[in-house]
């Protein structure tokens, strides 16, 4: 079935009325909801599913991804996908998608709330004012003008808050690995290095996802580097801050307040940062807006529907070179890969070790990350896993073969060419049906159509031959080719037994 047959859906969490509604509506899916399933229901019940939306409540783990065996799709209503075992979903074919932009506005005004909160300490005295004291000295505060906000990671949400900010006359500056300098400085953020960043800032702020890169990304040795009353917020995963550090830091007075929206464990067990004095603790909330839950429920699925309808495929985060392989200009092209790959298994006893992709005509500039993966479902045809775009690479790399692409300049002709070894086949489109332009040296005057069944053999079987056989078996010959050392014939059913056409004689189905 291809990925985009998505005919039943469920919600396993509590979503706006907006994203089913849509679901049903512009899909003609049939949704289910069914929030706070246990994990022994869910694996349950996901079996009878195409795809399942979450927000961050479901775990959707290995076991429930095995037993999805429907599963096309897995959709995050809203940024983080870390309750989400990605790997595991690849491995399965599954597409995970999230929503990156549904809630950056709500996270990153929490974010400022919290640095205001911090800054002038109003939860503290509100709180003493509702048990009848009036505390004026106790809580007195320090301006933002003027200060200086490190905002660890420069995409939607930090670039949202860094420019709120800007407003109270802070001094924003920055850290990300992978948004260039100049970027960021167009929004008002200088980027450093954390070991520059840690001594100059006031406030700290990270914005980045959880990942082994940026586990404990603040620490006993990152604080140590920081003014003495650094204050911190994170509003983005628990963990990226090391709570035990932040703790010691706290009690030592390395560290001025803490702003806390997640933990490293939802709900905490450990209470310990949660009743200290100097930290404002939230139970996750940094999504919990009207307008972000709505956003997002409506962002993925609109996001399935793109895909049901083969429009496009948004916000894949463990397939981003499929983005541009959802649409009418790209499907031939793919089933060409696939078709190549299927021809080249066939021509070769063993395909190992480096397969290469090579594109040609500016049609194909950026597509050989798509068309690898077209190929190496074509080389993997006869494999026992569900193979398919989301991850027949890694298949392919796990029996030895690496898939690789190179796009040529030398030739304006929009074609494709797939070698290994000293074999090579090259495909092209006529109209939008691929068919076959060279085999090994082997160059056919008219375009082989890589459809139905093909007999493929060197000079060894002649036509006689092989008309003589399709008589005596009821079949008939539909096209013939020959070039150089090879000859091309479509049959119209696959013959059970090639023996009387030599030794030579392929047949491949497509």
């Amino acid at each position: 079935m291809a990925l985009s047959d998505i005919r039943r859906v469920l919600i396993s969490d509590s979503l706006a009325p907006a994203c089913a509604h849509l679901l049903r509506s512009q899909g003609g899916i049939e949704v289910t909801e069914s929030p706070g399933l246990t994990p022994q229901e869910l694996i349950a019940k996901i079996q009878d599913y195409d795809g399942l939306i979450v927000r961050s409540a479901t775990k959707v783990s290995a076991e429930v991804l095995t037993a999805g065996s429907r599963l096309k799709v897995v959709g995050r209503a809203g940024t983080g996908v870390d309750n989400v075992d990605v790997d595991a979903a690849t491995k399965n074919g599954i597409i995970v998608m999230n929503t990156p932009t549904g809630n950056s506005i709500s996270a990153a005004e929490l974010t400022c709330g919290f640095i205001l909160s911090l800054s002038r300490q109003i939860p503290q005295a509100a709180a003493s004012m509702k048990d009848g004291k009036w505390d004026r000295k106790k809580y007195m505060g320090s301006e933002l003008h003027g200060k200086t906000l490190g905002i660890l990671g420069l995409g939607r949400i930090g670039k949202e808050v860094a420019t709120r900010m800007q407003s109270f006359q802070m001094k924003t500056i920055g850290y990300d690995p992978i948004i260039p300098p100049e970027v960021t400085a167009q929004f008002g953020v200088q980027q450093f290095s954390l070991e520059e960043i840690w001594p100059q800032c006031d406030y700290i702020t990270v914005h980045t996802p959880l990942l082994p890169s940026t586990t404990g990304l603040l620490n006993d040795a990152s604080f140590a580097k920081c003014k003495r009353g650094v204050q911190v917020i994170n509003c983005a995963r628990g963990g990226i801050i090391d709570e035990a550090a932040l703790l010691r830091a706290l009690e030592s007075g390395q560290c001025g307040g803490a702003g806390l929206d997640v933990f490293t464990e939802e709900p905490p067990r450990d209470r310990a940062l949660i009743d200290h004095p100097l930290v404002i603790s939230l139970p996750h909330l940094g999504a919990s807006t009207h307008e972000a839950q709505n956003r997002c429920g409506e962002e993925i699925a609109q996001q399935i529907v793109d895909l049901v309808k083969e429009r496009a495929l948004a916000g894949a985060v463990n397939a981003p070179a499929l983005t541009k392989a959802f649409s009418p200009e790209t499907k031939p092209w793919i089933k060409l890969g696939e078709a190549l790959g299927v021809l080249l298994r066939s021509m070769l006893p063993k395909v190992s070790g480096e397969v290469q992709v090579t594109t040609s005509g500016n049609a194909l500039k950026s597509s050989g990350s798509f068309l690898c993966s077209a190929v190496a479902i074509g080389l993997l045809q006869n494999s026992d896993k569900k193979v398919n775009l989301v991850n027949s690479s890694l298949f392919a790399k796990e029996v030895g073969i690496q898939v690789k692409s190179h796009h040529s300049v030398d030739s304006t002709e929009t074609k494709l060419k797939v070698s290994a070894g000293d074999i090579h086949v090259v495909g092209g489109l006529s109209g939008t049906l691929p068919c076959l332009l060279q085999a090994a040296s082997s160059c056919f005057r008219s375009p082989v159509s890589l459809s139905g069944t093909l007999l493929l053999w060197t000079s060894e079987a002649s036509l006689g031959n092989l008309l003589e056989l399709l008589s005596s078996t009821g079949h008939h010959l539909e096209s013939f080719h020959t070039a150089g050392g090879y000859s091309i014939a479509a049959i119209s059913a696959p013959l059970s037994d090639l023996s009387p056409l030599g030794s030579s004689c392929l047949q491949v189905t497509f």
